[in-house]
């Protein structure tokens, strides 16, 4: 009989990362899973389009927890894994990222004696007043086997205490998505069905609360935004959480559909979003996916944040910190314009084979468990 997995995913990124592994999974032949979906992002275009896009089976488990405050939700995903794990124990739930989902389920886990598996461990913006450093730092804490993405992943976790033989580089499963969804997203040209020029427009996103949960904060941004996009047309995919506080600030009008050089639009589907950063001359974001992507692209990423926990972005990659201060971006962007951006290089394992890594060293840490070896 195969170990079984429980592969956890609650949230957009999760879903990208997801995919590749239960491919891996799949083909590896070695081991049973379900797909637990916890309900976190339930919006049709942050959930099932990406499920639809990236070819991921149902899930099998739906918690259903909707959205709440921090606090709210984490218990509500820790009280219904749970009663999930009671029904029906997995020989180790695997969880990703650094969303509520993640930790509330590893710690489910974790006080009923299953093993946990963290994909994406490790990485650290050493700022707690983000959430998702709380979320990163404990459920490493407590996961059993570290599966890291970058270099910086097992230099923190070294610092931290944990043991070598927990921690294993395997690259990054967001690159695995990207390379096998790269030549559909460019057959979407989705820039020219929008009327813009390959290389000629930029891209941004922007959803953290350092940017947007103050009224002023975001007002500035969008202020600049409409300034840069008098020289280089933007796109701008609005975040749910991003819209809702502008509607409240009364910055719709500033945001609507129909500006001239500011396209302002709603969420994306994956292969929409993958399709324009790939056709983007310069990309403006607060998301560490998009400061991954990027790099891998070569596009040049101005990431409005004042720390990442991708460093490698920086050392390797196309992202230059610029937090949310107008002059600094205006500068960075003069920068990109002048042609003085210093180009990527290729970052160790970054290769799009981290899913079949992953599921290789699942397989083998299960098997040591089994047989007292782990």
């Amino acid at each position: 009989m195969r170990p079984l997995l429980d592969l956890v995913a609650g949230a957009r990124p999760n879903f990208v990362k997801l995919a590749p592994v239960v491919r891996a999974v799949v083909g590896s032949g070695k081991l049973d899973f379900r797909i637990v979906h916890t309900g976190q992002h339930y919006d049709a275009a942050m959930n099932e389009v990406f499920f639809r896009e990236l070819d991921i089976p149902e899930p099998h488990l739906h918690l259903n927890v909707g959205s709440g405050s921090h606090g709210a939700q984490t218990a509500r995903i820790l009280e219904r894994y749970e009663a999930e794990l009671l029904a029906r124990r997995p020989s180790a739930t695997v969880v990703f990222g650094d969303v509520n989902s993640t930790v509330a389920c590893a710690l489910a886990a974790a006080k009923l004696g299953v093993p946990v598996a963290h994909v994406e461990a490790g990485l650290r913006s050493f700022d707690r007043t983000m959430p998702e450093e709380i979320n990163r730092v404990l459920t490493d804490a407590i996961a059993d086997l570290l599966l890291v993405s970058e270099p910086s992943g097992l230099q923190n976790l070294r610092r931290e205490g944990v043991a070598e033989s927990k921690a294993l580089l395997v690259g990054n499963v967001m690159i695995d998505a990207l390379v096998a969804a790269l030549p559909t997203a460019r057959q979407k040209a989705t820039a020219r069905r929008l009327g813009l020029e390959p290389r000629r427009f930029g891209f941004v996103t922007l959803h953290r609360p350092s940017n947007v949960d103050e009224p002023a904060t975001l007002a500035r941004l969008v202020d600049l935004l409409h300034e840069l996009s008098r020289e280089v047309p933007l796109v701008f995919p609005i975040h749910p959480r991003t819209l809702k506080v502008a509607e409240q600030a009364g910055l719709s009008a500033r945001l609507a559909p129909g500006q001239p050089e500011l396209l302002c639009l709603g969420a994306l589907p994956y292969l929409d979003s993958l399709s324009l950063v790939a056709d983007a001359a310069v990309v403006l974001t607060d998301s560490g996916g998009l400061q991954e992507e990027t790099s891998y692209l070569g596009v040049p990423c101005l990431t409005l944040r004042e720390n990442t926990e991708r460093p490698v972005t920086i050392e390797l990659g196309t992202s230059r910190l610029v937090g949310n201060d107008p002059d600094r971006i205006r500068a960075a962007f003069a920068d990109f314009r002048n042609g003085r951006w210093t180009a990527g290089r290729p970052i160790p394992l970054w290769d799009g084979q981290a899913g079949p890594r992953i599921a290789e060293a699942l397989s083998a840490w299960l098997q040591g468990s089994a047989d007292g070896s782990g």
